[in-house]
């Protein structure tokens, strides 16, 4: 996954994306980052257990990949509390908070549309 930040930033930095729109899916580019962008986005801060449970069928390595591309990339902010056992908040940055007018909507798509797609 980290050849994929760098081809995205090699990308900018040469102005070959075709487009913005070919951007922005490079950013949220993942099985699950969209659902950990949805979840911490209306649920607010989230420790790493409380995601985990929200994901019954990904692996404890899956997602801590995927919530540290996000992470990496400046969507999700990750807060450590000096504390025994620590604690490990996760949360939108403002650039993560960008991205959510365009994830409900993606959400109420799905929504409005699912029970035709299972119908053909």
């Amino acid at each position: 996954m980290e050849d994929l930040r760098k081809e995205v930033k090699k990308k900018i930095r040469n102005g070959e994306f075709n487009c913005e729109k070919e951007f922005t899916l490079s950013l949220i580019n993942g099985k699950w980052k969209i659902t950990i962008i949805y979840y911490l986005g209306t649920n607010g801060k989230l420790r790493f257990s409380e995601i985990k449970k929200l994901f019954p069928k990904i692996s404890h390595k899956v997602l801590t990949a995927q919530i540290r591309e996000l992470e990496a990339d400046g969507i999700v902010s990750r807060k450590v509390y000096p504390e025994v056992p620590p604690r490990v908040e996760y949360s939108l940055t403002e650039l993560g908070e960008s991205l959510m007018p365009i994830v409900l909507m993606m959400y109420e798509w799905g929504k409005k549309n699912i029970n035709s797609f299972a119908r053909r």
